[in-house]
């Protein structure tokens, strides 16, 4: 098997991921909200990151045409490559998606959670664990969606050289760092300015206790915990580790590595998402626990998935330094051509 078609395998890292969080989906829902008091404060924490979102993305999506409308012009130019304007919006797109599914879901798990914790402590971690499991996976299964697919579109429909991948692949980074900014920057200022105002207003001028809900700013307070802490966060993170795999397939481009280069952080992100699921079981704590066992039981997860991906990922740098051994001397070689 030619070592190009080796990156349909990007779509199975995709797609286990992103299976496993609609799981996780699934798995949170079916918990019970709690009683009618706790029902009607959700609803309420729900309907204002809603709101927020929207007035947010509107926003967004005016400066995303404009910017798309720029970097078309360019395109025409020739002063960028003629993918770029695209590539820019596709990353901005999964990045916004990114983080509001996580928001979502952390706005309807939040009172599953409260509620669970009523019966037993071992319940709500498994709740608030599984909300939590939703925005890892959804942000490694989108960011490798969108990489594989803007791979092989490149290669095998418009057929662009190895040079102009590597190019177009770096210039989506652009819209997921703009998406990226909106989302933490704006959620951080929202979920603050709430903050000093329940404080204020309510601790200082009318006597509610903090964190009564009958105080309207710490409503807001928790909605801008959900679309800053959650939303703007998982975007955040979307940025980071598809940049992280778009500089490392940059770099390895650059030093010759070929298509071994651009396969490697594909196949190793794949399989820290087969890892990754694997580690989830082996999170849980018993009834009667402390904030030590706590811990404990969430390094172990990260520990047994880390372990796992780490030696799943011995073998194939191995073979594909075998593989691309023979792309760097034909790189080394032409190099020298060409100084020749």
């Amino acid at each position: 098997m030619a070592i190009e078609n080796l990156f349909w395998l990007g779509y199975i890292g995709a797609g286990a991921g992103l299976l496993f969080a609609f799981i996780q989906i699934r798995k949170v829902m079916s918990y019970p909200e709690g009683n009618e008091t706790m029902v009607k404060i959700s609803s309420s924490i729900r309907e204002g990151a809603n709101a927020y979102m929207k007035r947010q993305y509107l926003t967004v999506t005016a400066f995303f045409g404009i910017m798309f409308t720029l970097l078309l012009i360019l395109s025409w130019f020739d002063f960028v490559n003629v993918f770029t304007p695209y590539a820019f919006l596709t990353g901005g797109l999964f990045t916004g998606l990114s983080g509001f599914i996580g928001m979502r879901i952390a706005t309807y798990a939040n009172v599953r959670t409260a509620n669970a914790a009523n019966t037993g402590l071992n319940k709500a971690l498994r709740v608030a664990f599984s909300s939590g499991s939703v925005m890892g996976f959804v942000v490694n299964g989108l960011g490798l969606l969108d990489i594989t697919t803007w791979f092989i579109l490149l290669k095998f429909v418009f057929k662009v050289d190895d040079a102009g991948i590597a190019q177009t692949m770096v210039t989506f980074g652009m819209g997921i760092a703009s998406m990226a900014m909106f989302a933490r920057v704006g959620g951080g200022i929202f979920t603050k300015a709430a903050d000093v105002g329940a404080d204020l207003v309510g601790k200082v001028e009318a006597g509610i206790p903090e964190d009564d809900p009958r105080n309207p700013a710490v409503i807001a307070d928790n909605v801008g915990d959900n679309v800053g802490d959650v939303a703007g966060m998982g975007a955040d993170l979307y940025e980071s580790n598809s940049n992280a795999i778009v500089a490392t397939i940059a770099l390895g481009f650059a030093a010759g590595y070929g298509y071994a280069g651009f396969l490697l952080p594909i196949l190793v992100s794949a399989v820290g998402v087969l890892c990754s699921i694997i580690g989830t079981f082996f999170v849980r704590t018993k009834e009667v626990t402390t904030q030590k066992s706590l811990l404990r039981s969430l390094h172990l997860g990260v520990y047994i998935a880390g372990g796992l991906a780490a030696l799943a990922t011995i073998p194939l740098v191995m073979w594909l330094s075998g593989v691309s051994g023979q792309a760097m001397m034909n790189h080394q070689y032409v190099c020298c051509f060409q100084f020749s």
